[in-house]
């Protein structure tokens, strides 16, 4: 594994697992304790979801038309801001939808992609499928993980193209939605080359996502309809001038910020340092990320649990709002030289320092 520089990771209760950690293996106390501490956590509270969720989405869209409207562009710019955090919180929810229950929150499947997914054009087939694939003990960190890429081992202009690809995905869920997917209605091989390769919200360019079947593809099939008859809709309205071009060159942007912010996020979810071999459980949420309290910034840049990310890696059917207990107790419960402690980080600044320089570094 490359070099890389050294982090400042959180202090409490110690840092001290550096030293026990075994190369390899599980650490089998931190895992039992991880399951037995938290059976009591793994009930999606539907409340919290829907008060979350509808109170994003309404900040969200709200704050876009405001930007739209705005009389200034100072307003403009902190509409277009709240619009893109509140708009990425709601956007999040679905990581939520691929781990909870079938029926665990009533109705928020099918409102969540009526609400978001489909206007912000990434309704959740395009996740579904995709990310259980990431969190298969046997496909983490190999080639065979859609959601996983060796950012730390590549080259350094690795990082801004895959910012950068993030910052115009709008414009491709555009094409995808607006003129691929119809156009695929009448090219077996186009519609081959769509389901396999624009299907799936992945970073792992090798990944071919196989056909859906079953009740999945009837939900893929009323997503992805609804989905190309709102981008062909919008583009026509606009093409018509019933949507002015600098609204929807706004909305374009908005959608832009939202994407580019998960990007970031992304880039820190993981240390990216697996060269393709299989990985320990232990291993793989070393790999992993969380960025506890007390920070504050996380809570924007990370919503919906993602701060918690390794230890989501631990705990997967663990909901959102359950994840700051569930790291509370193993904190409080854990000796002080547990391998969960390394996975505690203090912000975003030092994971991006620690991603390039490794990068760098390794070529």
């Amino acid at each position: 594994m490359n070099e890389s520089v050294a982090l400042d990771r959180e202090t409490g209760p110690a840092a001290a697992g550096e030293a026990a950690r075994a190369p390899h293996g599980d650490d089998k106390a931190m895992l039992k304790a991880a399951a037995s501490l938290t059976r009591d956590l793994n009930v999606a509270r539907p409340a919290i979801y829907w008060a979350d969720m509808l109170g994003s989405a309404l900040l969200g869209y709200g704050a876009l038309a405001a930007t739209i409207a705005a009389p200034s562009t100072l307003i403009g710019v902190v509409a277009g801001l709240v619009a893109i955090l509140a708009l990425y919180r709601a956007g999040s929810f679905i990581h939520e939808i691929t781990h909870v229950k079938p029926n665990a929150v009533p109705g928020f499947y099918w409102a969540w992609n009526a609400l978001v997914g489909v206007p912000l054009l990434v309704p959740s087939f395009m996740y579904e499928g995709v990310h259980n694939q990431h969190h298969a003990k046997t496909y983490y960190g190999t080639a065979e993980d859609p959601e996983y890429l060796p950012l730390a081992l590549m080259h350094p202009w690795t990082l801004p193209v895959f910012l950068i690809a993030a910052a115009l995905a709008p414009v491709g869920m555009l094409i995808r939605f607006g003129i691929l997917a119809p156009l695929s209605l009448l090219s077996p091989k186009l519609r081959e080359a769509v389901v396999a390769k624009y299907s799936g919200l992945q970073i792992n360019p090798r990944f071919r996502r196989p056909a859906p079947t079953g009740e999945f593809r009837t939900r893929w099939m009323i997503q992805e309809t609804a989905a190309s008859l709102w981008a062909i809709t919008l583009l026509a309205l606009v093409a018509t001038g019933n949507i002015p071009l600098r609204a929807f060159l706004i909305f374009l942007a908005i959608s832009a910020g939202v994407m580019f912010l998960n990007q970031i996020r992304t880039l820190v979810a993981h240390l990216w340092e697996n060269d393709g071999e299989p990985m320990s459980v232990t291993e793989q949420y070393l790999d992993s990320v969380n960025v506890p309290p007390p920070g504050v910034l996380p809570a924007l840049w990370a919503p919906v649990g993602l701060r918690y990310h390794a230890l989501h890696h631990l705990l997967p059917g663990v909901p959102y709002h359950a994840l700051g207990e569930a790291h509370r107790r193993l904190k409080s419960s854990l000796a002080p030289n547990s391998v969960y402690f390394d996975a505690n980080y203090r912000g975003l600044s030092p994971l991006v320092a620690r991603l390039a320089v490794s990068s760098w570094k390794g070529r």
